[in-house]
């Protein structure tokens, strides 16, 4: 009966998460970043000015890391496995066309992106002892006087922290590295010793609050996304015959069915957008409400000079590394046509094996620092949801039960554990969306003050309210 209760609760918790992330999301979450590109005037264009502020040092603003160390900290939690398995788990089921629709999920996001970190500052507050304290509660709360909202929306912040963005990410290193054959000699490294290992170095991190997560992450974001970037780009020129042909398939599937050809599982448009969409989604975390945690802590002088730092961690997670991803397992594929391309995972696996010497080490390098990083990201934005129900009291007992859960998802079958920490994944974004959408006004009133009248260099005049925490 037990066994039989236990797999009814999996399979119910599965249909919710398979629901959760399905039409009504998707159609929730692309929408809220057509219509912000539409009203903020495609901040798009904005990119490249944005990636300058991104690593020009802000001096004398308040806040309690640099922008690049927020930025930084964003892209540690956000590169994760969703841009490596996640995009060939969405070829896999909706053809090489959801390559596409991924990449433009990424493009529009960058709006939304560009929202949340506006407001993550407009609304922050300062604690007794000078943290700065912001993201979609504060937002909920100060903008919206909806009290009620906020702590929901951290109540799924906790759950998806402790589960996507922590036991599944340790479980992820720990089933990587033990895989014998996965270099030559290789034999593969037991769960426990990974998970131990993995444990004490989180721990070592995340004991100095943000500022040491920050530190870390302004290191290792760099090297590891400029490793992958490289390691990347040398894998599409061993495939650079096929590359031409790749590009072409993943266009025109994205758009008519019988293009996909070649025995593609997912050969609808429909199946194509939507898997494509929602892995975008799923990995850039534009409008589920992440980002603006750690924002929030970054030393600027107005909330649009924010905003448009926020906006590049997307343009980098899915515009260039995602789309590095797919053009690398889609060339793949039609390169060596004996890969089978049912499972995600083994596709992800099977497309990088194929090359070379470099294969296999990008893709064990890049899900390794990817999955650790993200370890690091999502401890603070955890934190930051337990801070605002219980006080800053309750950290401590965080942190340990933090880096508990750390050595727990290296050694044990995570199914539920995934599925369940997907849901509130998803169920985050609604009250971060309500926020965004309800405080649109809002947002485009600061655009207009700061960017688009050239003031961007202004300090903002708004009281950052004290509080006791």
């Amino acid at each position: 009966m037990f066994s039989f209760l236990s797999f009814s609760i999996g399979e119910i918790v599965a249909k919710a998460s398979e629901f959760l992330w399905g039409w009504p999301t998707i159609i929730l979450l692309f929408g809220t970043h057509i219509f912000l590109t539409v009203v903020l005037r495609f901040p798009q264009r904005h990119i490249f000015k944005a990636i300058k502020l991104s690593v020009t040092p802000d001096d004398g603003s308040k806040g309690d890391v640099s922008q690049f160390g927020s930025l930084a900290t964003s892209l540690a939690a956000t590169l994760g496995t969703g841009n490596i398995v996640g995009v060939a788990t969405a070829v896999a089921l909706g053809g090489p066309g959801a390559v596409l629709w991924c990449w433009m999920a990424g493009f529009f996001g960058i709006a939304t992106k560009y929202g949340e970190g506006l407001l993550a500052i407009k609304y922050r507050v300062k604690t007794s002892d000078g943290t700065m304290m912001g993201g979609p509660m504060y937002a909920l709360e100060r903008g919206l006087k909806m009290k009620w909202l906020a702590v929901l929306f951290c109540i799924f912040t906790a759950l998806a922290a402790f589960g996507i963005g922590n036991s599944v990410q340790s479980n992820a290193i720990s089933s990587l590295l033990a895989t014998p054959g996965l270099f030559d000699g290789f034999d593969g490294i037991s769960t426990q010793i990974t998970g131990i290992v993995l444990a004490l170095m989180v721990a070592l991190v995340i004991i100095f609050g943000v500022k040491g997560i920050a530190n870390v992450c302004c290191a290792l974001v760099p090297f590891m996304a400029l490793f992958y970037i490289i390691g990347c780009i040398i894998i599409l020129f061993f495939n650079w015959e096929y590359l031409g042909a790749a590009i072409e398939l993943i266009v025109k599937s994205a758009f008519s069915p019988e293009a996909a050809g070649g025995g593609f599982v997912g050969g609808t448009v429909m199946m194509a957008a939507r898997f494509g969409i929602a892995r975008g989604l799923f990995s850039n975390e534009s409008g589920l409400g992440s980002a603006p945690l750690i924002a929030a802590a970054a030393q600027t002088r107005n909330p649009v000079r924010q905003a448009l730092v926020s906006s590049t961690a997307t343009f980098w997670d899915t515009v260039i590394v995602c789309a590095l991803t797919g053009l690398v397992i889609v060339s793949s594929i039609l390169a060596y046509p004996h890969i089978d391309y049912s499972n995600g995972a083994q596709l992800t696996h099977a497309a990088f094996a194929e090359i070379p010497y470099v294969g296999t080490i990008v893709l064990t390098v890049g899900l390794v620092t990817f999955t650790f990083s993200t370890i690091l990201g999502w401890s603070y934005y955890g934190e930051k949801a337990i801070e605002y129900m219980a006080g800053k009291k309750t950290i401590f007992v965080y942190r340990i039960l933090w880096v508990v859960a750390v050595y727990a998802g290296a050694v044990i079958n995570l199914e539920l554990v995934w599925s369940v920490a997907d849901c509130a994944n998803a169920l985050m974004a609604i009250p971060n969306l309500i926020a965004l959408l309800l405080l649109s006004g809002v947002i485009v009133k600061e655009t207009k003050k700061y960017l688009w009248n050239n003031h961007l260099d202004d300090y903002s005049k708004d009281d950052t309210p004290v509080i006791d925490n």
